[in-house]
């Protein structure tokens, strides 16, 4: 297992909380246990056996299983070689993180929804590393911002916390293009993990998300929202203003507060439906969540599942 503790510098950046850390005690032991099966055959080692990625060939020995005969090699040799696999053990992560002009709001002073994600990319990048997983991160708005190929070392997961501090929302909003992007780009399958509020041309997005899956990627979507953005609670004639046009709006928020939810839960549903759909998970927050928390409960009851 990789060394790395609460204890460790890394764990003093500023979207890791060492008091948080202790407190997910042996998660990483339960996000294994999550993921497995959901990402089968995506493990690598050393130890050969008949899973997921060719190796090499070996000569047949009396015992070896015929369906394992390579029979091109014997047309070729006229001798029988048994193909030898990679196991697939180390998990090969994504993280894909918005940073939308949307995703800098915050009704209460408290996290802003790019914040939020942050702290939940810095963690589980922090238990993805420590369990000898490999973790990449891409920070997109219309295009791709951050781009970080997977590596799995403290000094790999120590430039990446240290990215994270740096990060900043842009303004304009076209998630679906650099999702497309990143789908063609990343070659080997692996494990995408979306943080986004996903305010953008639902139809786009939804095609973006079943782009990774076409290509065989395991997928968890984390979308993110204020809890003010799913209560509407204002009661006076407010402006509402538009983090990414900049435009503003006086809005009496009982006159529309039904007819505003009535939608939120529709485009709820949508993206709900699209990941069950797509056979992908779907994870539903706000920033008044604990992180710590959402992660905890949400990898438990997956092991659960399991």
């Amino acid at each position: 297992m990789t060394r790395l503790d609460s204890t460790s510098p890394a764990a003093q950046y500023r979207y890791l909380d060492p008091d948080t850390l202790m407190r997910m005690g042996n998660l990483n032991v339960v996000a294994r246990s999550a993921v497995e099966g959901f990402i089968s055959g995506l493990h690598r080692s050393p130890h050969h056996g008949f899973s997921v990625e060719f190796s090499e060939h070996r000569p047949y020995v009396p015992g070896d299983e015929l369906r394992h005969l390579d029979w091109v090699a014997y047309a070729k040799t006229d001798r029988y070689y048994i193909k030898q696999y990679e196991q697939e053990t180390n998990l090969r992560c994504w993280i894909l993180l918005d940073c939308s002009g949307s995703m800098n709001y915050s009704s209460d002073k408290g996290l802003t929804k790019l914040q939020y994600g942050c702290f939940l990319t810095a963690t589980m990048a922090y238990l993805m590393t420590r369990q000898q997983d490999t973790v990449g991160l891409v920070a997109f708005d219309h295009e791709i911002c951050l781009h970080m190929p997977p590596g799995g070392s403290p000094a790999h997961f120590n430039e990446m916390c240290r990215r994270l501090e740096n990060l900043q929302t842009g303004r304009v909003t076209s998630l679906a293009r650099p999702m497309h992007d990143l789908a063609e780009m990343i070659r080997r399958r692996g494990l995408i993990i979306l943080i986004s509020d996903l305010y953008d041309d639902e139809d786009e997005v939804i095609r973006a998300l079943r782009h990774f899956r076409h290509k065989k990627h395991g997928l968890i979507l984390f979308h993110v929202f204020d809890a003010a953005e799913l209560e509407l609670p204002f009661t006076k004639l407010t402006q509402f203003i538009d983090l990414e046009t900049g435009d503003r709006y006086q809005v009496d928020p009982g006159s529309v507060r039904e007819a505003y939810l009535a939608e939120l839960r529709a485009f709820i549903d949508r993206y709900k439906r699209a990941c069950s759909d797509a056979d992908a998970e779907y994870v539903l927050t706000d920033t008044s969540v604990p992180y710590d928390f959402l992660l905890r409960s949400y990898l438990t009851q997956r092991q659960r599942l399991r």
